[in-house]
C-alpha cells in the first residue's frame, strides 16, 4: 500500500509532464507509484521549510503507507522539479512581493 495522494486544484506541472496524460498519471500514482522520473512537490513536513521534492517511488516505502500528501506540483525529473519551483517562486514574488510559497500555494 502506498501513501495517499490528494492533488491541488491548481496543480503545477513541469515541462516534462504532458497535461493530456495527467489523469492517467494521477491514477497510476495513486494505484502503484513505481514510476521512474516522476517527482512530486508537496508542502514541507518540516515547518521550517516551505516545500519538499521527492521521487514518487518513495511512496511505496512502508512508513508512508498511512500518510496523506497534498501534491502541489509534478515534474519529470529532479531538474524539472527545481525549475518548476523557480517558476512558482517568481509567480509568488510577483503576486505577493515575498517568497512565502507555502502561504501562496495553500491559500
Amino acid at each position: 500500500m502506498a501513501g495517499k495522494l490528494k492533488f491541488a486544484q491548481n496543480l503545477y506541472l513541469g515541462e516534462g509532464i504532458a497535461p493530456e496524460k495527467l489523469d492517467k498519471l494521477k491514477k497510476r500514482l495513486n494505484k502503484k507509484p513505481l514510476l521512474t522520473n516522476v517527482y512530486l512537490i508537496t508542502p514541507a513536513r518540516n515547518p521550517a521549510d516551505q516545500l519538499d521534492i521527492f521521487d514518487a517511488r518513495q511512496l511505496v516505502q512502508p512508513h508512508y503507507k498511512d500518510e496523506e500528501f497534498l501534491v502541489l506540483g509534478m515534474a519529470s525529473g529532479y531538474e524539472d522539479a527545481l525549475q518548476l519551483i523557480e517558476r512558482i517562486t517568481g509567480e509568488c514574488l510577483k503576486a505577493r512581493g515575498d517568497c512565502n510559497l507555502r502561504e501562496y500555494l495553500l491559500c
